[in-house]
């Protein structure tokens, strides 16, 4: 009879995508002959598993343990140190390979234009989550002269910036927080960390589990303004009442009942917050936003009034972005490859 050809499959990129897609690929029923070859530019495997969760999230840092099970399957061979575009090309893969899968993700920080971003001081949230878990491509130094801080971005990454900017030091100790980043967080001089979203308490993009942790830390005041939560109700759009934004909207409220006032250290969240611009001489001084409303029709509105927070760093948390490959398309305006 005629012998079934072995299907070659490259994978580009070796996090969570391109493992989980070997691991399809590998369960089809007719999988019997498919050979993977996964290309990885890092030394090890991954990706934001491993450089783009925060120490102190062993659950979700956990999922490393079955992706290695899939890697261990023995049908999957795994090249790491390897960078598509010059170690490797399109034209070498399409010659030993039957397809090719790229699941390189997204490591940049979304552009925010406002002026100012490119003051000292002024920092992308996906580089400071690369610094804190000890990415190769990062620095080990990372500046942590500022007493006051802003977050820009109301998803679960502007929530791990400020986390790790007022946890105590000594809270993540227990982790596997690279030396050098405890070292640099136990003399860092932040007391105050202030987050930013455009636009109410109930449309915010964080997960329960999460924000209820802001909550839990030791010595952190967390601060929330009256009149964000009247400008809510008065909005009176309030996004389709899922079970998560109810749960978001418990744990906002009984933070509300809270004494706050004795801490060392402050969160401060501040809602209907349009960034505006960054400000300062030779580095970051203030943070100037201008407030929003909801409009009937659902639309966010500026309502015209500014506000300044002095700030000595500001960090941008409002998104992850691609990056184009060599010879493949790209979609420029979303960051990703067109599909």
């Amino acid at each position: 009879g005629i012998q079934p050809v072995t299907l070659r499959v490259a994978l580009v990129g070796a996090g969570p995508a391109g493992i989980y897609a070997a691991d399809i690929l590998l369960k089809h029923e007719k999988a019997s002959d498919v050979s993977i070859d996964l290309f990885e530019r890092l030394p090890a495997p991954y990706g934001l598993v491993r450089y783009g969760v925060a120490p102190d999230h062993p659950r979700i840092k956990g999922i490393v343990n079955s992706l290695r099970e899939i890697l261990d399957s023995g049908q999957i061979r795994l090249f790491g140190n390897v960078n598509y575009g010059t170690d490797i090309t399109l034209e070498d893969l399409k010659n030993h390979y039957h397809a090719v899968i790229f699941a390189t993700g997204a490591m940049r920080d979304a552009e925010l234009n406002i002026p100012g971003v490119d003051l000292p001081g002024s920092f992308g949230a996906a580089d400071f989550v690369s610094w804190y878990d000890g990415h190769p491509d990062v620095p080990r130094e990372w500046p942590l002269e500022a007493k006051e801080v802003a977050v820009i971005g109301n998803g679960n990454v502007a929530l791990d910036v400020a986390r790790m900017l007022v946890k105590q030091p000594a809270d993540l100790y227990a982790t596997e927080v690279p030396d050098n980043v405890f070292q640099a967080l136990e003399a860092s001089k932040v007391t105050d960390v202030h987050i930013y979203g455009r636009r109410g308490p109930c449309h915010v993009k964080f997960t329960p589990l999460e924000l209820r942790e802001l909550g839990d830390l030791h010595d952190v005041d967390i601060i929330l303004e009256e009149e964000d939560f009247v400008a809510e109700k008065s909005a009176g759009e309030l996004p389709s009442s899922s079970k998560q934004i109810a749960m978001v909207k418990r744990i906002f409220d009984s933070w509300r009942e809270r004494e706050v006032g004795r801490k060392s250290r402050r969160i401060h969240f501040h809602f209907f917050a349009q960034p505006h611009e960054i400000q300062g001489s030779d580095s970051v001084q203030q943070f100037r936003y201008q407030r929003t409303t909801i409009s009937s029709e659902g639309q966010l509105v500026l309502t015209g009034e500014a506000r300044e927070q002095s700030v000595q760093a500001v960090y941008r948390a409002v998104g992850y972005f691609g990056s184009p490959l060599r010879d493949i398309p790209f979609d420029t305006l979303r960051g990703v490859i067109p599909n």
